[in-house]
């Protein structure tokens, strides 16, 4: 690619680029840049809301430049208070370690790993002491950190704001400066962190970052950012059915900023699917991309057989996940059924989703709440609650 397109190529999908012409700058050198992004590992799971940043990265890779995936181990015992209205619980050292390992084997389904380079910020801030901590604290104000929309809203409300979360967007600076970055990237709402950085090599004396952020991925239920709290995420260690089905529950506009954000395809060619192509035949291909991204293009091709038999034949899955319960010799709930197999949040749940019509038995619908089955020994049942989960409950 000429400087133009690889231009066009870094910015596709993107909503901030601080300086666009710095980074045309940078790249004219011919010399590799140093791309970071930083994950705290407050969760286990990456979704793929995450994977949309992580993209991003891999573009910068396939360019030829050395690209930092920062685990903040360091900076998630503070926790990022970005959109927050309450302080956040810290994290023990235990769980950043297990959450940290696990993010290292899922981001390597998009990375390359031979060109990827894991650090962990604790490298610098952990030996940084409280005479580093005072004089980079020094480098700012704290009008400036103010004016930061959470902290100007909770501090207008009177609500908490503890002196450690102040320090936060300085050392998620600070890390620009102790890797020399030349562009680091995020979501929307990590602008105010990222500008920081740039302030921050200013005040070192280093030539300041480009700053990139990328949109917040809604998700399933097209108005939430995706998040796991929100249980409306894809993660991208699911079973390929499940994610397939996942993406297919998609909204029809929706779709097409999954297509933007989560696939490779040039924007022209997803206008042209948006114009010509029927929404669902749209939504399928966009399915077996992500699966394939994920998994393979056979599984890919496996769980657009299984939904196909599911919901347009009617069918079952191959593969059915089997459950055991205790035998009795009375009729049991079905609604306890349901919580005790795990099918279900809690009895609750269960009679609600009973009673909206979202639970057959043996393909025959169920919508009686107080509805019984036989739980004798052997009894076996094939239950499904909404539209894919499917279990084979036995007794015995």
């Amino acid at each position: 690619m000429n400087i133009q397109e690889q231009l066009d190529y870094l910015s596709k999908g993107t909503v901030d680029l601080i300086e666009k012409n710095d980074l045309k700058a940078k790249i004219e050198r011919g010399k590799p840049l140093t791309i970071k992004v930083g994950f705290d590992p407050t969760a286990p799971d990456i979704h793929l809301g995450h994977t949309v940043v992580i993209r991003k990265m891999r573009h910068f890779q396939q360019l030829g430049h050395r690209v930092i995936f920062l685990i903040g181990d360091f900076t998630g015992m503070i926790g990022d208070p970005t959109g927050k209205k309450a302080t956040r619980p810290a994290l023990s050292r235990e769980e950043i370690e297990a959450n940290a390992e696990t993010y290292r084997k899922q981001v390597f389904k998009i990375l390359d790993p031979e060109t990827t380079e894991v650090r962990f910020n604790s490298e610098w801030l952990g030996t940084l002491g409280a005479e580093g901590m005072i004089k980079l604290a020094a480098k700012y104000t704290l009008a400036r950190i103010i004016e930061r929309d959470d902290f100007r809203k909770r501090f207008e409300a009177r609500q908490p704001i503890a002196m450690h979360e102040l320090l936060y967007p300085l050392a998620q600076g600070y890390d620009s400066v102790a890797l020399k970055c030349d562009v680091e990237m995020g979501g929307t709402d990590q602008l105010f962190n990222l500008l920081v950085g740039r302030d921050l090599m200013r005040s070192y004396g280093q030539e300041p970052q480009v700053v990139l952020t990328m949109p917040l991925l809604e998700g399933l239920d097209g108005v939430e950012k995706m998040s796991k709290s929100l249980n409306n995420y894809i993660g991208i260690n699911e079973p390929p059915s499940e994610m397939f089905g996942k993406v297919m529950s998609v909204s029809d506009e929706l779709m097409w900023k999954y297509y933007l954000l989560l696939t490779d395809l040039p924007p022209a060619e997803i206008e042209e699917l948006k114009r010509d192509a029927h929404p669902k035949a749209a939504k399928q291909r966009l399915a077996k991309i992500v699966v394939t991204d994920f998994h393979s293009a056979e599984a890919a091709d496996e769980a657009e057989r299984e939904f196909t038999g599911i919901f347009v034949s009617g069918g079952r899955p191959a593969e059915i996940e089997e459950k055991t319960l205790p035998a009795g010799s009375e009729p049991l709930l079905l609604s306890k059924i349901l919580a005790s197999a795990g099918l279900a949040e809690s009895n609750k749940d269960a009679e609600r989703r009973i009673a909206q019509g979202g639970v057959t038995v043996d393909d025959a619908r169920v919508s009686a709440t107080r509805h019984t089955l036989d739980a004798t020994a052997g009894r076996e049942y094939v239950i499904k609650v909404g539209k894919r989960t499917f279990a084979k409950v036995r007794f015995e």
